[in-house]
């Protein structure tokens, strides 16, 4: 396995998914895109969800043979069919430092009724601090609240420059797939309330 992929799985959980894992339905199943060696997947196993973890490097999956609440899944991602069945839903969608926009569908199609998506990844901007460098890999100026308006409610949204834990450009979101309350007793309910970090 490789070091990037140890320090990747086994590092500390990104701050911004700690500040917003409060949100996921207890014991609610978490999907962990590109998860490599499984940082976050850890960590939300360590709270009592069930997790799928998916990355195409099978050898720093292994990493999470350890965790009975983790489900491994092998996958190419980008070049092969989604390998989770259609119905698939899930409490929390997960990804961080990972970006392949035709995947933006089916991670909001992977969520259950108030599932949470936490998205994290690098913006224009971080070629002049580092890398990912190439244009493919840095979100456009707003793209992901963009994105993930239309379909999902955003409970908060960042886009700028990180200090630590190295400078780079990002953005990210947090955003929940709200249940339908098309019936009479839902629409007279008071909207949900999203408890903010302090």
């Amino acid at each position: 396995m490789s070091t990037t992929a140890v320090m990747h799985g086994l590092g500390e959980p990104s701050r911004w998914v700690r500040q917003w894992a409060h949100l996921v339905a207890a014991g609610g199943a978490v999907l962990d895109v590109a998860s490599g060696a499984g940082r976050h997947a850890r960590f939300f196993a360590s709270l009592g969800h069930p997790v799928t973890a998916i990355d195409r490097d099978a050898a720093a999956l292994n990493a999470l043979a350890d965790e009975p609440l983790v489900t491994p899944v092998a996958a190419d991602i980008e070049n092969a069919p989604w390998p989770l069945a259609s119905g698939a839903r899930f409490a929390a969608v997960v990804v961080t430092n990972y970006l392949h926009r035709p995947l933006f569908p089916q991670l909001m199609r992977s969520l259950a009724p108030g599932g949470v998506l936490v998205y994290e990844t690098f913006a224009q901007g971080n070629e002049r601090v580092g890398k990912p460098s190439n244009p493919a890999f840095l979100l456009a100026p707003g793209e992901l609240l963009e994105v993930v308006r239309a379909r999902l409610r955003v409970v908060a949204f960042q886009d700028g420059f990180l200090a630590q834990p190295r400078p780079a450009y990002v953005q990210r979101i947090c955003a929940i797939l709200e249940a339908d309350r098309s019936d009479n007793s839902a629409q007279v309910a008071p909207p949900p309330c999203y408890e903010l970090p302090g």
